[in-house]
């Protein structure tokens, strides 16, 4: 039996009781604030009243716990059984706003929203087993795409609470709205700035809790609903009436849950690595099982989409702390915490603009996500920067004048009516169309405009014509190029990047002693002939290193000859990263401080930057909208 508890992962370990309830209640302070977010700011944007809101927190906390131990417990093939924590979407905020207020708003809207997510569950729920097939038409520019599109759609919600709430309630020019706003933001930022650790995870819950009892104590929060609700209370299944079916809302909501489906894969994958565990396909497949079974749970008990919880992702690094079964303990106190109206009548207490503050710091964050995610894209490849552009101007478009969903027909008044929907949808469209339909010509990487030459050409050419066509990147011998050569075939132009980055650090210490005597003296009368090819006449010039004065030149020249006298070889800097001559200069006298193997591998980190700018270039001529691009921010 010893042996059996000792050979047991860590993940599958069940803690005492007395860790698993402390630990548990750290889960569920780090997720709390994300959690009862969702429900407020649907409630306040449809029109409910601060009873059903209060039911709707409870019912929130409720089906979330029931959704983290189906997830992190799990059964049958439903559960990754990791400890993951489930919480509401944030990806679905909009498209219910949107779905609710088409259909009239209040209870009514609230149905069709049910109705929605009810399909939608069922649709996730039979999908995975087959989601690792689709998730080719999901890659960063798209999934990069829609997270930057949440964050910057739900921003305008958050302002509308910072300025006290929407409709009459709104006052923009109220000092103090702005002033709690503003201070609970400032004290999240604090917190984050002054705290490490578990505290800066429950930044946004700090914030909210002091900046509510700031407004209170001013007279500006207000706590009556709290003695009216019960002490305990069950949320009744359908508790608003039996759900309405629309076919657009519908479809919205199915774009939500396969845009979850990516969030989750990524999520499952991020904690497999953190408690070290292997995943498979199969263990998608029941995570997102898990997510589809909650979501119809969420639409039957009267809440929303589920999903895992990146925020306890981080925790789980953070505290070490890798069994499920702590998990599963925030779950149980989840559902305690859903069946007492008082705990929710507290939180339905919130003033809007201290919830606004909160929501900026949280939808300003996915959008931050979002720009990491697209940072992974390839935009010397056009089409990427077409889809990306494309998809998220539409969805401010219809952010910004939400009017023009009355220009639609009813059946696409949904999709027009959520900026969200629209940009996912749009983002998946295109992605189809320019990386999946017809024959995928590639970006191009070298040539001149008109006369480009492509990725897909560069992957069939001969070692020949490759070397012929980069061997510009290096000075003098082409060994780095040739091996390049060898790397292929090139998914993308970082992968062709990276290939000459790894073919210049595998050569022997000969070869690239070699590679690096090759390059010419900085500032030398030669590479200002072009004696020494354009390539090198482009780099030097660009700080002026080929115009400088008689005492400029002669400065420089001590320098170098002392170097190459030093360690035998020239002293080569990447200009182009240089901010001036002097900063050139300075370099070079710290340098010859060094040791000759420092100098060694100075040269070839100095070697691979100007390659790398070259590489630029070469793109940059290829591609003439990008250079124009380039050129007018570098001009700026």
């Amino acid at each position: 039996m010893k042996a059996a508890r000792t050979s047991r992962h860590p993940v599958d370990q069940v803690l005492p009781p007395g860790k698993l309830v402390v630990y548990g209640t750290q889960h569920v302070l780090a997720f709390y604030a994300g959690a009862v977010i969702v429900p407020i700011l649907l409630a306040n944007a449809i029109g409910l009243s601060t009873e059903q809101l209060i039911h709707l927190i409870n019912a929130d906390l409720f089906t979330c716990g029931i959704a983290s131990i189906i997830q992190s417990v799990g059964f049958w093939k439903v559960g990754v059984r990791l400890p993951l924590l489930q919480g509401v979407t944030f990806t679905a905020v909009s498209p219910m706003i949107a779905i609710g207020l088409a259909a009239g708003g209040g209870t009514n809207g609230l149905l069709v929203i049910y109705g929605a997510v009810l399909v939608a569950g069922l649709a996730t729920f039979f999908i995975a087993p087959y989601f690792s097939r689709l998730i080719r038409f999901f890659p960063p520019v798209v999934t990069g795409s829609v997270i930057t599109i949440i964050g910057l759609a739900l921003l305008p919600v958050a302002a509308g609470d910072a300025v006290g709430g929407a409709g009459p309630n709104a006052a923009p020019t109220s000092g103090k709205n702005m002033a709690y706003a503003l201070g609970t933001l400032a004290l999240i930022v604090l917190i984050q700035r002054v705290f490490k650790g578990f505290m800066a995870t429950i930044a946004v819950l700090a914030g909210l809790v002091i900046g509510t009892l700031v407004a209170w104590a001013f007279g500006d929060a207000h706590f009556g609903a709290v003695g009216e609700a019960a002490w305990v209370g069950v949320t009744q299944p359908f508790y608003f009436g039996w759900p309405k079916f629309s076919l657009a809302a519908i479809i919205s909501m199915i774009v939500v849950m396969l845009i979850t489906a990516v969030e989750t894969t990524g999520d499952v994958f991020a904690t497999g690595e953190i408690v070290e565990k292997r995943i498979g396909k199969e263990d998608i497949a029941k995570a997102l099982r898990a997510d589809g079974l909650a979501t119809t749970i969420g639409g039957v008990f009267n809440s929303f989409p589920y999903t895992c919880f990146a925020e306890n992702v981080g925790l789980v690094r953070l505290t070490r702390i890798r069994s499920r079964w702590v998990v599963a303990a925030a779950g149980g106190i989840m559902i305690l915490l859903g069946l007492i109206p008082k705990a929710g009548a507290i939180v339905a207490g919130i003033p809007h603009p201290v919830l606004g503050g909160a929501a900026l710091a949280m939808f300003a964050t996915v959008a931050v996500v979002g720009f990491q995610t697209l940072a992974k894209v390839d935009f010397n490849d056009h089409r990427n920067v077409v889809i990306v552009a494309t998809s998220v101007g539409l969805a401010m478009y219809v952010t910004a004048q939400p009017q023009v969903a009355q220009a639609v027909p009813d059946w696409a008044e949904i999709i027009f009516g959520s900026g969200i929907t629209l940009g996912s949808l749009t983002a998946i469209f295109l992605n189809i169309l320019f990386h999946h339909v017809g024959k995928d010509f590639g970006p191009a990487v070298a040539g001149q405009p008109g006369d480009s030459i492509r990725l897909d050409q560069v992957n069939k050419m001969t070692q020949s014509e490759f070397v012929e066509t980069f061997g510009d990147l290096f000075q003098g011998p082409r060994w780095a190029v040739e091996r390049a050569w060898e790397l292929r075939p090139y998914a993308d132009t970082h992968a062709l990047r990276r290939s000459f980055q790894e073919a210049l650090f595998s050569g022997s210490r000969d070869e690239q002693r070699a590679l690096i005597e090759a390059y010419p003296q900085l500032g030398s009368q030669f590479v200002a002939d072009g004696l020494s090819g354009p390539a090198s006449l482009r780099d030097q010039s660009d700080k002026g290193l080929t115009f400088l004065a008689d005492p400029e030149r002669d400065e420089l020249a001590t320098i170098t000859e002392a170097y190459r006298e030093r360690f035998g070889f020239p002293l080569v800097i990447s200009v182009r990263d240089a901010e001036s001559y002097a900063r050139i200069v300075e370099q070079g006298r710290i340098r010859l401080g060094n040791c000759e193997n420092q100098e060694h591998a100075a040269a070839l980190l100095e070697i691979a930057k100007i390659a790398g700018y070259r590489f630029d270039d070469y793109v940059s001529e290829a591609n003439p909208i990008h250079s124009a691009r380039t050129r007018w921010s570098s001009n700026r």
